[in-house]
């Protein structure tokens, strides 16, 4: 499978080529953050296939925590592309809006963190839930 997409403003693209790892929702604090309130739709792709075409993001990562998750975007109009958690060392992870076809994307198969998930946070009946990234 080969995926495209990038930034809001067009200055940062990319290409992501493989077969997705995970499919998911995230309800963390972290991606409610990131997303404004709503979970993060989350695509794991592998990160061997993964490049910036156009431009490159900036990244932050916390310096607070002892394993932060590096979180990339448009230094320009700001939109959250990717992350690459730690703990997930070759994956990185999509913002599925960033998508030239998000509906390439197809359904999430479980929903992470929802130890953290809000009450206007609602979840597709039948999902496996996870209270943290399943084992």
């Amino acid at each position: 499978m080969k995926l495209t997409g990038g930034c809001y403003c067009g200055k940062v693209r990319y290409e992501a080529e493989g077969e997705p790892v995970l499919r998911g929702l995230c309800h963390c604090r972290e991606c409610q953050y990131i997303s404004g309130g709503a979970a993060n739709v989350a695509l794991g792709m592998p990160v061997s296939g993964f490049h910036y075409t156009k431009g490159q993001p900036r990244v932050f990562e916390r310096t607070d925590l002892e394993q932060p998750v590096k979180r990339q975007f448009c230094p320009d109009c700001g939109t959250s592309l990717a992350s690459l958690p730690p703990a997930l060392a070759d994956i990185i992870v999509l913002k599925v809006g960033t998508l030239d076809d998000p509906a390439s994307y197809g359904t999430p198969d479980i929903a992470m963190y929802c130890i953290e998930k809000q009450d206007f946070h609602y979840l597709p009946e039948n999902m496996p839930q996870f209270d943290r990234f399943p084992g």
